[in-house]
């Protein structure tokens, strides 16, 4: 594929760089926000080799193209900043689309670079914790160490990397925004705390500060950023280009780094605890009905590509209590998704429509991405559609009467099973138990509401 010229005819039907306010990437989807989208044709879009389906949802135009969309991206973007007149970041047109599309396109932006990170990262530690339980590796062992430390680092730096990225979508300095998150882990820092922890306290220049750890912490940097981007566009428009190189980023950490920990970083701690301490109530409350709405409402979430809003939870309980409920249902929705496809395979007679449900079979159990079978073949045939979902849904209320974790976050594959693996042995079994589940329901309805006929649409 030559994504220098795929990303040329993209812009070229989207209206070129003028049309375009603002442009992101997730997993798989090229994210962009267009000025005017009455002038775009989706057919022509759709036809467009290497694009899989456009959604125009979140208030984005988003593109499916797959897991290479980083590469497309880097050549998108190339073509769209080459222009001198097309201004894409923090465009005003954003605050038109309202506060809940802007806060969808912003989570996406910032935690879809870090994904490969945090599921890597994640099914190592479910391996190493795998080979502990089998004898294969002791705790005690430099080998452990090494390994553990290797895949606990990304979540321990996360105010960094979250730092980073959160620059980039809002338009701030990522290397000043890298050094505010760094100050937050920073040794002597969290000496402060001392034995008390959380809620110790310190002062700066008398005024009261609350102390908190934010290694691994998801709220409280990305409220940081967003506000450090303000003082960093003001100085940038009234510091005078040769002072600007010491200037703005003396001022900007002089002035983020107190503000972060003084006021910022304790509201975004308490607020994002209060977040996942809701969500995990509502879960022990009734896990089971939990269950059915996420394992059988996540292909929806994830067709209209609102599925981030609920990503920095999980990533929330992972970081913080080391295990998360939710991502076990996003996987029973997954395996529902496979076991759809399965049972068109073994109805239908139609070659084309045999093989692309084989093919989504095999790129969901290897990459987790269930968006070519979502929008090619389920989304298109409400019965499918529904079997999918049924089968989610019940695998889903297993698993959450089961009270099954994972200790990673990761998408739903075969290949990320090892975020399953805890210290409970039983968590595993209920696991397969409930994905075979929701593989076995939706294979069988698959199968009862394909027709012998059935043609991809």
């Amino acid at each position: 594929m030559d994504y220098k010229i795929m990303a040329k005819e993209i812009l070229q039907e989207v209206g070129g760089a003028e049309n375009i306010s603002n442009m992101t990437y997730c997993a798989t989807r090229l994210r962009l926000k267009l000025k005017d989208q009455t002038i775009v044709d989706d057919e022509k879009v759709k036809n467009i080799e290497g694009v899989v389906n456009v959604v125009n949802k979140a208030g984005q135009y988003q593109l499916l193209i797959g897991t290479e969309v980083p590469k497309l991206y880097d050549e998108f973007e190339d073509l769209v900043k080459g222009d001198s007149d097309a201004k894409v970041e923090n465009d005003s047109s954003e605050q038109s689309n309202g506060i809940i599309n802007s806060i969808f396109s912003a989570i996406s932006a910032i935690f879809a670079p870090l994904l490969p990170a945090l599921a890597g990262s994640g099914v190592l530690r479910g391996l190493v914790i795998l080979c502990v339980q089998l004898g294969l590796l002791s705790e005690e062992s430099g080998t452990y160490a090494i390994l553990n430390v290797a895949s606990m680092t990304v979540f321990y730096f996360l105010p960094v990397l979250l730092a980073f990225t959160s620059a980039r979508r809002f338009g701030a300095s990522p290397y000043i925004s890298a050094i505010i998150g760094a100050s937050l882990i920073h040794p002597e820092f969290i000496d402060l705390m001392g034995d008390i922890g959380n809620g110790a306290t310190t002062e700066f220049f008398n005024i009261p500060v609350v102390l908190m750890n934010y290694n691994s912490t998801v709220v409280p940097i990305i409220l940081s950023i967003w506000a450090f981007s303000y003082l960093y566009k003001f100085l940038d428009n009234h510091v005078t280009e040769n002072l600007k190189l010491v200037v703005i980023p003396l001022v900007s950490i002089a002035i983020m780094v107190p503000l972060t920990v003084i006021v910022i970083g304790p509201i975004g701690v308490y607020s994002g605890e209060f977040i996942a301490n809701v969500v995990n109530w509502l879960i022990e409350r009734s896990s089971i009905l939990t269950g059915v709405l996420v394992g059988g409402g996540w292909s929806v979430l994830v067709s209209l590509g609102i599925h981030w809003a609920v990503n920095p939870i999980m990533i929330n309980n992972i970081s913080t209590y080391g295990f998360d409920y939710i991502v076990p249902f996003t996987f029973a929705c997954n395996f529902a998704v496979i076991g759809t496809a399965f049972g068109v395979y073994f109805k239908a007679k139609d070659k084309k429509i045999r093989g692309f449900s084989l093919t989504g079979v095999v790129t969901i159990a290897l990459s987790a991405i269930i968006e070519p079978t979502l929008f090619g073949m389920l989304v298109k045939n409400k019965k499918l559609f529904l079997a999918q979902i049924i089968g989610g849904a019940v695998g889903g209320a297993y698993l959450g009467l089961m009270n099954v974790v994972t200790t990673a976050f990761v998408f739903g594959s075969v290949t990320t099973f090892p975020a399953f693996v805890s210290d409970q042995t039983s968590n595993f079994v209920h696991a397969m138990i409930g994905l075979a589940i929701s593989l076995v329901v939706s294979a069988i309805l698959g199968f009862i509401f394909t027709s012998k006929e059935e043609k991809l649409a």
